[in-house]
C-alpha cells in the first residue's frame, strides 16, 4: 500500500511539474484544447465545437431573402453515390443552386436549414473578400499596399495580395495536429494578435504559394486597423445584410478579453446562408441587381496568382476538373462552396469528414465526387 502511494504521489509530483513548465514557456492553451476535443469525444476541431469558444455576432438586416425554389425543386433524387458518400462522410448539408433558385437540398443527421456549423478555412475566402470590399470603400489602396502601413515592424516587401495568395514568407507551422504548432496555438490560446506580432519574414514575399493560416490572421488585423472595425462588423455590413441573410452568424474569437476573431477560419452559419456568398461571387458581385463587389475583384481572386500554382488564386482554391473553370472555398473537414459560373452554378457541402487527397494533387477525391454527381443530377432533370 506505501508503494501505491508512493507512485500516486510521485505521479501528481510530475504532472504538476508537467503542467507548470506547459504554462511557463507559454503552452497552457493545450489544457483547454484536450478539454474541448478529446473530452468531448474528438481528436480534433469539429463542427459543432463553436459552443466551447466565444464568439461575436455577424448581424443580419432586417430584410431577409429568402431563397426562390426552382421550379424543379428537391425533384431528383441523388444519385446513390451521392447518398451513399453523404452517409458515409457524415455530410450536414448538401445544397445544388442553379441560375438564381435552389435546385437541390438536404441534410442529414439531424441538422437542418437553421443549423450553424463550423466553416473552419472557408474563412480564409470570405477575409480575401473583406479586403476586396475594403478596397472598393476606400479603407485601402490595393493588393499591392505594404503590410507595413499598418503593422512597420513587417517586411515593406510584404503586401496584402501576399497574405491572401499565401505568399508571404512568414514563418508560420501549419502542421493541424501538432499541439505546439502555429494552428494549434492559433486556434486554443487566448490573444492571436500576440502570436501574429511575433512572426518573421523568413523568405522573400510574393514569389511562391505556401498556404499558411497565419497569412490570412494578419490580413484580418490589417483589416480591423485599417477600417476601425472589428471583422464581424465589416462582414455584416459588406455581406451579411445586403445578402439578406436568413439569420445571424458567429465568428469564432480567441477570447472575450483579446476579442479578435480568428480570421484564417471558424465562421458558425448555414448551408443557405454560404451559398448566398457562393452565389454571389459566382455572380462576380452582382447581387439582386445591384453590384455588391467589383467583379474586377472575383476575377482577380479567381486566376492564379502564380504558374507553379494554379490550383490557388487569391482567398480560393482553383480547378479545371470537368474542362470547367471552377473557384471554391474549402474547410478542413470538407466544407465547400463550389462555384461554376459557366454553368451558372454553386454547390453547398457542409459535414465532418473528407476523403484525403492523392499525393500529387491539391484537391481532395469527395471535391470531385461532389461535382461528378450533382451533374449526373442535373442530366437525370433533362
Amino acid at each position: 500500500m506505501k508503494k501505491f502511494f508512493k507512485f500516486l504521489l510521485i505521479f501528481f509530483i510530475a504532472l504538476f511539474i508537467l503542467s507548470a513548465g506547459l504554462y511557463i514557456f507559454g503552452y497552457g492553451y493545450i489544457f483547454k484544447a484536450v478539454k474541448t476535443t478529446y473530452l468531448t469525444g474528438h481528436k480534433t476541431a469539429f463542427i459543432d465545437d463553436h459552443t466551447y469558444f466565444d464568439n461575436r455576432l455577424i448581424k443580419n438586416g432586417d430584410s431577409i431573402q429568402e431563397w426562390v425554389l426552382h421550379k424543379s425543386y428537391n425533384e431528383v433524387d441523388p444519385t446513390s453515390t451521392l447518398d451513399s458518400l453523404n452517409r458515409e462522410l457524415g455530410t450536414a448539408a448538401f445544397l445544388i443552386i442553379k441560375n438564381d433558385s435552389l435546385w437541390f437540398e438536404q441534410y442529414y443527421a439531424g441538422y437542418d436549414e437553421y443549423s450553424r456549423t463550423n466553416s473552419f478555412s472557408m474563412a480564409k475566402s470570405i477575409t480575401t473578400a473583406l479586403m476586396f470590399k475594403a478596397i472598393q470603400d476606400g479603407y485601402l489602396e490595393n493588393i499591392n499596399q505594404p503590410v507595413s502601413d499598418f503593422f512597420p515592424r513587417f517586411d515593406k516587401d510584404l503586401s496584402l495580395g501576399d497574405l491572401s495568395s499565401m505568399a508571404s514568407g512568414l514563418n508560420w507551422n501549419e502542421n493541424y495536429y501538432n499541439p505546439f504548432a502555429s494552428t494549434a496555438r492559433a486556434y486554443f490560446d487566448d490573444n492571436i494578435r500576440e502570436q501574429v506580432l511575433a512572426l518573421e519574414v523568413v523568405e522573400q514575399p510574393g514569389k511562391e504559394f505556401e498556404y499558411l493560416s497565419g497569412n490570412t490572421q494578419l490580413l484580418g488585423m490589417v483589416l480591423e486597423k485599417a477600417t476601425g472595425k472589428n471583422l464581424s462588423q465589416y462582414l455584416s455590413e459588406s455581406f451579411w445584410e445586403p445578402l439578406g441573410m436568413n439569420d445571424n452568424a458567429l465568428w469564432q474569437l480567441d477570447s472575450e478579453e483579446s476579442g479578435m476573431e480568428k480570421a484564417y477560419c471558424c465562421i458558425a452559419s448555414n448551408a443557405r446562408n454560404f451559398g448566398k456568398l457562393g452565389k454571389l461571387f459566382e455572380n462576380y458581385g452582382l447581387w439582386d441587381g445591384k453590384q455588391i463587389l467589383d467583379s474586377n475583384f472575383v476575377a482577380i481572386a479567381s486566376q492564379p496568382r502564380f504558374k507553379e500554382s494554379p490550383y490557388y488564386g487569391y482567398g480560393f482554391w482553383l480547378s479545371d476538373f470537368k474542362d470547367k473553370q471552377i473557384f471554391y472555398m474549402r474547410g478542413v473537414l470538407g466544407q465547400y462552396v463550389i462555384m461554376i459560373p459557366e454553368d451558372d452554378l454553386v454547390i453547398v457541402r457542409l459535414g465532418k469528414a473528407l476523403i484525403g487527397k492523392n499525393k500529387d494533387d491539391k484537391h481532395y477525391k469527395d471535391f470531385y465526387m461532389y461535382i461528378e454527381e450533382t451533374y449526373k443530377m442535373l442530366e437525370n432533370a433533362s
